[in-house]
């Protein structure tokens, strides 16, 4: 092969580098879980509902298996080349935390720790609506609770706002980005999260019916700090921690949907119109 065939070849081959990372940040930017950090599409088929979600936050990665992708791809995006978080460990009693690559909009606040506590626990989440009791299953999710009990500690969600309220099809009502301005307006809103990412747990028969709280993700092991209240049955596929229950504070989230939305989105869903501020979060023993 002559140099300047070789320079030909070379041109091509960075090109079609640079074609094959397009493609993958506009696939990435298309793809993402139901309730994925950002305004989502939904769609009913057989009276199952599916959706797919614009993508852009911290709390994004792609849903391909980040290890596979990276051995198959040597230009691999860097969340796609990052450690993957690990499960809870019984014998030591610890969850793998690993930051998050993406780089998205973050309050970062240090990273949890890997020994987890897993005795029963109530989170309660104090709004300027009134409070919502959540009682939390350490025990099956570890590592979410172990996040949350964290985050609480930081004062991580003091001043948050719920910045998305769902429709008929879709009941639920999100919160925990810490960056949102649930005003209608803000393009960010539902991209921020706290710099990290962990597994996803206690997905095995996972039903999302009035009252379960579970976390927001945009594909496997992607959590990171936001989280949805059901507050009618769906029939979500079981991709999403459920990782508690509300006890206390439902009447909360009934006035919050009966308000509507801001700026209905293509699914109905939006801002609510009624205001839901987090004061603050709490963790305790359970009562």
């Amino acid at each position: 092969m002559s140099g300047k065939d070789r320079q030909k070849q070379l041109a091509r081959e960075h090109y079609e580098r640079q074609n094959q990372r397009r493609l993958e940040r506009e696939a990435k930017a298309k793809r993402n879980a139901i309730i994925g950090t950002s305004v989502a599409v939904v769609v009913v088929v057989g009276g199952v509902i599916a959706a797919t979600a614009l993508l852009g936050g911290s709390d994004s990665t792609a849903t391909a298996n980040p290890t596979a992708q990276a051995s198959a791809n040597p230009s691999a995006s860097p969340s796609e080349t990052a450690a993957a978080p690990t499960a809870f460990d019984p014998a030591s009693g610890t969850c793998g935390y690993v930051a998050d690559a993406d780089g998205g909009p973050a309050k970062n606040v240090g990273m949890p720790p890997a020994k987890v506590d897993t005795t029963p626990k109530t989170m309660t989440l104090k709004t300027n609506q009134g409070d919502i009791v959540i009682e939390v299953s350490a025990k099956k999710t570890p590592c979410t609770v172990n996040s949350f009990a964290f985050l609480a500690g930081k004062k991580y969600f003091n001043g948050s706002k719920c910045h998305r309220l769902g429709s008929d099809q879709f009941p639920v009502l999100q919160c925990g980005d810490p960056l949102a301005k649930a005003d209608g307006k803000n393009p960010t809103d539902g991209q921020g999260g706290p710099g990290y990412r962990f597994v996803n747990e206690n997905l095995e028969g996972a039903k999302y019916t009035r009252g379960v709280v579970a976390m927001a993700n945009s594909g496997p092991d992607t959590n990171g700090s936001q989280f949805f209240i059901v507050y009618g049955d769906t029939q979500l596929p079981p991709q999403y921690t459920p990782f508690g229950t509300v006890t206390k504070g439902m009447e909360i989230i009934d006035k919050v949907n009966k308000g509507g939305v801001i700026t209905p989105g293509p699914d109905g869903t939006g801002a609510p119109k009624e205001t839901v501020e987090i004061k603050n979060v709490t963790m305790s023993g359970k009562s």
